[in-house]
């Protein structure tokens, strides 16, 4: 730990191998959140590099009040966030051009195969779910990303949304719901008792 935060306190005076090492230690962990909120692995690519961009602009930004960890996942959630929203916006305005000159629309579907690595569930109900999860408003999305794959406590996910612990179990609560009602609506096998969506254990 002590290590890190010397590390940190390099990066933040300016040190471009200090940011070096940093960017390894936490690339692949920022990539994979990227991946799971975006579902396309060239925009989690990109996402990747500007989050790891504002870490390097903004890392006085950060004060050791909590983890750089969770510093750093609220960073790179709201870079997600903001992709996601403006990448909605530009559809609708796309959709809405192309209804008016020929009534013709079309939709990127995204690339919700599972990583090689991720073997909790068998790769059709990986991509069912992650379909699922496409469809899920960012916000519930981001929080059932950040508990169930990043597994997350309850405060860590709190500090990164910049949200009370309360409002964390309601809102996973909700996001639960919301996700089930899909898989139901699709005829998952989950419609009745979507037992791999309930807490995989971790502390709260």
């Amino acid at each position: 730990m002590e290590q890190e935060m010397a590390l940190i306190r390099r990066v933040q005076a300016g040190d471009q191998d200090a940011f070096a090492k940093l960017l390894e230690t936490y690339e692949k962990s920022v990539y994979n959140l990227c991946l799971r909120m975006t579902g396309n692995r060239e925009d989690a690519a990109d996402l990747t590099q500007e989050a790891f961009l504002k870490v390097w602009r903004g890392a006085a930004q950060y004060q050791f009040e909590s983890s750089f960890s969770t510093w750093l996942y609220r960073l790179t959630s709201n870079v997600c966030i903001d992709f996601l929203r403006s990448k909605k916006r530009r559809q609708t305005v796309s959709l809405t051009v192309e209804e008016e000159q020929d009534g013709t629309q079309e939709l990127e579907i995204p690339d919700t195969a599972p990583l090689p690595e991720e073997q909790v569930l068998h790769s059709e109900t990986k991509r069912e779910i992650a379909a699922a999860m496409e469809a899920l408003e960012e916000d519930f999305r981001l929080i059932l990303t950040l508990r169930l794959v990043e597994n997350l406590s309850y405060e860590q996910i709190a500090d990164a949304m910049d949200l009370k612990v309360g409002t964390v179990k309601s809102r996973l609560a909700r996001a639960r719901i919301k996700l089930k009602n899909i898989l139901a609506k699709n005829g998952n096998i989950f419609s009745s008792s979507p037992s791999n969506l309930e807490e995989r254990g971790g502390g709260a």
